[in-house]
């Protein structure tokens, strides 16, 4: 790159024009600094935008804008000239996520959020740095904006979109709000701990922010009827964006956490923007139909070590998967017509980026979808898409230059210019440079060879068979520099070195000993791309995930039977028909249509079954289970009844796939003991592969879990767990009373303020509550209360408080000592779903016996059998049978227990839970006596799906050995060849 001296008189002209756009506040320091700002960029190879390729182009910049650009434009008079043959000009890279520290302080203010972590106010601009070594490797990988963003936090605060100068230029401080579904884990003492706090604390805060927004209008247009709202800087920031517009930008840890992400978006209508996490693949039909645009990393995972074959069994499926899939994930978003841009946060090293790109391109991303995710893409999101991520006129003069195509794999940044300026990459001076060259000085033909390892430059010169090194190197823009004893060459002494680079030609002149001045060029013979060139990596191994990713999945969910027919099996209906053998049963569109002695073939023929020698039962249904639930408790507070566990379902949970096996088809899924009022629990049918909305049986009544006992008032939890209230058994009580109350008062506020049309015009509206809504929920029979319980005297109390408030619960959940109060249980008509022969395994439920479950059985209370474990819910048809044992029960009334009681108790016995017609086609075909400990499911189906058969399961076993082979195979090959490729060991 040449740079022509300008005319000392033009210059000074230059130095005396105003510049109206470098106007700054700050008092200049020491003596002024005028730099031109006037530039004309020649002879590039220019990307005006993605898809837009301009060859010999000029770009005129004034003022720290593009003023021009194309390739037959009349360069301005003022102008410096840069000749930048052989390079290719890009609009400055802008990197949508980067993070960095922000202050967060002690929240000690009154005018901040109650909540440790919610910053929503903070502008992250703030933070920036200059000096920071992470802007100056962002500008070598040639990026010259960034978006940065608080690292930590659940409301962030504002993002700040900062041009990468070393005092920084804010181009917006405000771009976009951040928010995160951060946590602190089981330990934490601080709300809230699990994800599902985490997204119910973010979901009221919205609220929150909409209801003060709301609640200021009113008060300040009637002051005199309304007390003042307290002021909270975070809330206030959110209603600024909110009614702004603004973007809201949220992290998400996995594909799962994009879905439960965008359903938060969607109930508050928020603008959104996704930093991904690279896994987007593995739902990606469902990912694309999101209105949201995406940040996405280039963080490919390293080959896992599969050369030990005992430790590679350690590695599941989908991780091996993950290896090969990778880099194939954003063009396969885009494909899907989803607005990408890249961020370079995630990388263990920086330079990994660049390289990672190459990988992305050479997987088959087009190189205008890259560029797009490098320059427009991040400008749109962020609102600056007029100002930025083009070279076109009027656009900040952002630019990113390169030796080569910068998708390429021997690409070199040499330059960035940001708002006019430029600044040289040190680490690509090593390219302009290095290589083999013929060096010419007079009629003497020598070979000189450039090299710049280990941060350092090495210079040899060769003539026949003299090889003479270069000391004190040094390189200054397009200046080289050196010194070298000549004595060989019969020039006494040390002669001095220096040279310029023209187009790719060293211009020198060799000063001698005895000062004789000698002219010099040289004429490059290898580019350092030439000698390092590689072959291209080959594409990625074919698209194809399963659902879930990784063992046992689907590749494509299960299609309904129309017509089922099961015939000459014992068919056990936990319903009004009782036991009968050799009957038949057919199921048509999802539905149980018959069930008869012998039943005719329908027309058109169906899937006939052979059920001789077979048993047919419903499917099971467990009425406390943990499966798929993600975190289990939020034990920060006493009550966290705004949680749901439908926000947290683990579609991917392996023991979906082994509780079918077990027959298993309906489970409640509970929010965990930890506290007196936990949160909202989810009734789901187990439809393998299926995302977390989809497995949720939409009929159920919706319930809450409530928890007596020891874990409530946190006893054995250690000493530092000794503050929370209640600590005691009387304050458990207690705290349920006060509960009630609040959500009464809540209510009878709501109430008040709806019937009252003058009230609603000039008085602040109640606050929106979720905690206090799922209480009223309950209090009017809307929600079922199932309450972990294993004392008498505390499940009494409980029935005394719920009759005090009049509702009625629905279940205890345990209810080891029900034997002792059976009948009082069936009076109030709360049914017990009870461990089998679970006893004596801690203090309080010494008095725990095996016969439970039988004695409440005789006096008439509905019980049934749980498993509270994922690895006991896979043989919930033993634990029934032990009902036999202990109490004598029938074998028909052994299976209501994990049937239809269990239905009942859970409010699904009109579709699930024994076989009468018109429920749905939830059945399970047994080998033998679904109590016998010998028996196997051989069949599991949910509304006339097939989810499991011996027969599919060998079939998905087989192909996953296989699957697992193929890419253990490609592992060790690229393994080998990155070892060969780094001169290791990988002969």
């Amino acid at each position: 790159m040449v740079i022509r001296r300008l005319q000392p008189l033009l210059l000074i002209v230059m130095l005396m024009v105003i510049r109206t756009g470098g106007a700054q506040t700050r008092p200049a320091e020491g003596i002024r600094s005028n730099p031109p700002t006037v530039w004309a960029l020649t002879n590039a190879r220019v990307h005006s935008e993605p898809g837009v390729q301009i060859d010999k182009a000029t770009i005129i910049i004034r003022d720290g804008l593009i003023e021009a650009v194309g390739d037959n434009i009349g360069i301005p008079a003022d102008a410096g000239i840069i000749d930048l043959s052989g390079k290719t000009v890009y609009a400055g890279f802008i990197d949508p996520w980067v993070p960095v520290e922000i202050n967060a302080g002690d929240n000690q203010s009154i005018l901040d959020h109650w909540q440790e972590k919610t910053w929503a106010h903070r502008q992250a601009a703030a933070a920036y740095d200059g000096s920071n070594q992470q802007y100056e490797k962002l500008r070598q990988l040639g990026f010259t904006t960034a978006n940065l963003v608080g690292d930590k936090g659940i409301f962030r605060g504002y993002s700040g979109l900062v041009n990468l100068t070393e005092k920084g230029q804010v181009i917006d401080e405000e771009p976009a709000q951040i928010i995160s579904l951060e946590r602190g884990g089981w330990k934490s003492k601080t709300y809230p701990a699990s994800l599902m706090g985490a997204i119910a604390f973010v979901r009221q805060t919205l609220l929150d922010c909409d209801w003060y927004h709301e609640a200021w209008k009113i008060y300040q247009k009637y002051p005199a009827r309304n007390s003042q709202p307290q002021q909270d800087l975070s809330l206030a920031a959110l209603s600024s964006s909110r009614e702004a517009g603004l973007p809201f930008c949220f992290p998400a840890a996995e594909e799962q956490e994009v879905l439960r992400i965008n359903r938060l978006a969607d109930e508050f209508s928020l603008p959104l923007i996704i930093r991904g996490s690279g896994y987007e693949y593995r739902r990606i039909d469902e990912i694309s139909q999101i209105d949201a645009r995406w940040i996405l990393p280039v963080n490919f995972p390293e080959a896992p070590d599969v050369t030990n074959p005992l430790l590679a069994r350690q590695i599941p499926t989908e991780r091996l998967k993950h290896w090969a899939l990778a880099p194939g994930n954003i063009k396969r978003m885009v494909a899907k017509g989803n607005a990408v841009a890249v961020t370079t946060d995630g990388l263990g090293k920086s330079e990994d980026f660049h390289r990672n790109l190459v990988k992305l391109v050479n997987n088959g991303l087009d190189k205008t979808a890259a560029l797009a995710a490098l320059t427009t893409e991040p400008a749109a999101m962020l609102n600056q898409g007029e100002r930025l991520g083009r070279i076109a006129p009027g656009y900040h003069a952002n630019l990113t230059v390169v030796d080569g195509d910068y998708f390429s794999k021997n690409a070199s940044v040499c330059e960035v210019w940001i708002g006019g300026r430029r600044h040289p990459i040190e680490s690509s001076q090593s390219r302009e440079f290095t290589g083999r060259w013929q060096m010419m000085i007079g009629s003497d033909s020598l070979g000189l060879q450039i090299d710049f390892r280990d941060g350092r430059y090495r210079i040899t010169v060769t003539h026949d068979t003299l090889r003479l090194k270069g000391k004190e190197i040094s390189v200054s823009e397009n200046q080289l520099n050196w010194v070298m004893d000549t004595e060989p060459l019969a020039l006494p002494g040390w002669t001095r070195y220096y040279a310029t680079r023209y187009a790719g030609q060293l211009e020198g002149r060799a000063v001698t000993e005895a000062g004789q001045i000698m002219t010099w060029n040289a004429v490059r013979m290898t580019s350092p791309a030439q000698a390092e060139s590689v072959p291209a990596e080959q594409p990625a191994s074919p698209y194809f995930v399963t659902y879930p990713e990784g063992a046992y999945g689907f590749a494509q969910i299960p299609a309904v039977e129309p017509v089922v027919l099961v015939n000459d099996a014992t068919i056990w209906t936990c319903g009004p028909l009782g036991i009968v053998e050799g009957w038949d049963a057919l199921f048509v569109d999802g539905k149980l249509k018959e069930i008869a002695p012998a039943i005719a073939y329908p027309r058109g023929g169906a899937l006939i079954i052979d059920g001789n020698g077979k048993h047919l039962t419903p499917g099971i249904v467990d009425c406390h289970s943990h499966t798929t639930c993600i975190g289990v408790n939020e034990g920060t507070h006493s009550n966290s009844a705004e949680v749901r566990v439908e926000d947290v379902i683990d579609a991917d949970d392996i023991a979906i796939y082994r509780e079918l096996a077990g027959g298993v088809t309906t489970i409640n899924v509970l929010h965990g003991s930890a506290n007196t009022i936990g949160g909202q629990n989810a009734v789901l049918k187990l439809r393998w592969g299926s995302n977390d909305q989809n497995l949720i049986f939409s009929a159920a009544p919706p319930g809450i879990k409530f928890a007596l006992g020891e874990n409530v008032k946190q006893s054995n939890w250690g000493d530092q767990f000794t503050t929370r209230y209640p600590q005691t058994r009387l304050g458990v009580e207690q705290y349920l009373t006060d509960a009630f109350t609040a959500a009464e008062d809540y209510a009878g506020e709501w109430r008040r303020y709806r019937r009252n049309s003058r009230l609603r015009k000039t008085s602040i509206p109640p606050r929106r509550d979720l905690e206090l809504e799922a209480l009223t929920e309950v209090l009017a029979g809307q929600r079922l209360v199932h309450c972990h319980a294993y004392r008498s005297d505390e499940m009494l109390a409980f029935m005394r408080i719920a009759e005090q408030f009049g509702f009625r619960l629905g279940t205890f959940q345990h209810t080891l000592e029900g034997y002792k109060i059976a009948e009082r249980l069936r009076e109030h008509g709360v049914g017990g779903s009870s461990f089998s022969d679970w006893w004596a395994y801690k203090f309080e439920v010494y008095d725990a016996i095996p016969h439970n479950v039988s004695l409440m059985h005789e006096i008439g209370a509905s019980v049934s059998v749980n498993s509270d474990s994922d690895e006991l819910a896979r043989r919930l048809n033993t634990e029934a049978a032990k009902a036999l044992k202990y109490g004598g029960m029938s074998e028909e009334e052994a299976l209501k227990l994990i049937t239809i009681n269990a239905a009942r108790q859970l409010g699904i016995e009109r579709w699930v839970g024994s076989l009468e017609e018109g429920k749905d086609a939830d059945f399970v075909i047994w080998d033998a006596s679904p109590l016998s400990t010998a028996a196997r499911a051989e069949q599991t189906w949910i509304e006339g799906r097939r989810y499991f058969s011996l027969e599919k399961d060998a079939i998905l076993r087989q192909r996953d050995r296989q699957t697992r082979n193929r890419f253990i195979q490609q592992i060790i090959a690229a393994r080998v060849k990155d070892a060969q490729q780094k001169g290791g060991h990988g002969e």
